[in-house]
């Protein structure tokens, strides 16, 4: 069990996350200020504010169930729902997931019987580690046309993509540099590089990462069962060792003698 590690192993346990990984971003953004720092840079806006806590995919109060993969959901002030999601493997129709999240958020926060004009509005920020529009930026803004006209049409929805693989200088590219690293320290972003320090370097933030860690490896042990039963169970455990793996939760030596392969075999099934 992580919890019973000293102090020192619980670090070595958690050096290497960076922003960009799934169970660090969640701790990370589960702080609204951190939150609202990552938001003011990519809008390019200092005036963005976050109303209340963020939800994450772990949070005890997350209503979406796990069938939605939802990082980080936030109200804006202005009432504005906004998801960010970050995605470090290209093996997915990164432009359908995003859809489905948002229609995902617009039905649970809807109500019955309301008018389609109180539909809540989304902001949707997707962060990967490569560029998978293919346009050579960093900062992707997505927009209905009326091809017709060119005119922009308004549905409630704003969908942006953002991506760690293309420096074009600004703000944004630097901060993406930091969702890369193991360890930040920016001065532009001092709610971020503090966070990260927090969950490093102290007893309090490495014993919540690891709390945190044991959720997930109970989470995936049981959807490993639970495919196991549907799949086979040896394919299904080897599909929970790769995911542990991929998310920096086992190591891949760990990873490799519990599937009972080398370790060239099992680094093969990771790509």
């Amino acid at each position: 069990m992580l919890k019973e590690l000293s102090l020192e192993e619980k670090k070595e346990r958690v050096k290497d996350f960076r922003p960009i990984d799934d169970v660090f971003f969640e701790v990370l953004v589960s702080d609204a200020e951190v939150c609202e720092e990552i938001l003011r840079t990519v809008l390019g806006d200092a005036a963005v504010a976050v109303d209340g806590e963020v939800i994450t995919q772990k949070s005890e109060r997350n209503i979406y169930g796990r069938s939605v993969r939802l990082d980080a959901l936030a109200r804006l002030s202005d009432g504005t729902r906004c998801n960010i999601e970050v995605q470090r493997r290209n093996n997915d129709d990164h432009l359908r997931r995003a859809r489905y999240n948002a229609s995902a958020i617009t039905f649970v926060d809807s109500q019955p019987g309301s008018d389609f004009e109180d539909v809540v509005s989304l902001l949707m920020i997707y962060i990967s580690e490569f560029d998978f529009l293919k346009g050579g930026r960093t900062v992707y803004n997505v927009s209905k046309i009326l091809r017709e006209s060119g005119i922009e049409i308004d549905d409630g929805v704003r969908e942006i993509f953002v991506n760690t693989k293309i420096d074009d200088g600004s703000d944004v590219a630097e901060l993406m540099k930091c969702f890369v690293e193991k360890e930040v320290n920016n001065p532009k972003f001092p709610k971020l590089s503090a966070r990260v320090k927090l969950l490093k370097t102290t007893e309090g933030g490495v014993t919540s990462m690891c709390e945190i860690m044991e959720k997930y490896m109970e989470q995936s042990h049981a959807e490993g069962i639970k495919k196991g039963r549907a799949e086979g169970r040896a394919e299904g455990k080897l599909q929970q060792l790769i995911e542990l793996v991929n998310d920096k939760l086992i190591s891949i030596v760990e990873g490799a003698k519990r599937a009972g392969m080398s370790e060239g075999e099992f680094a093969k099934l990771l790509k």
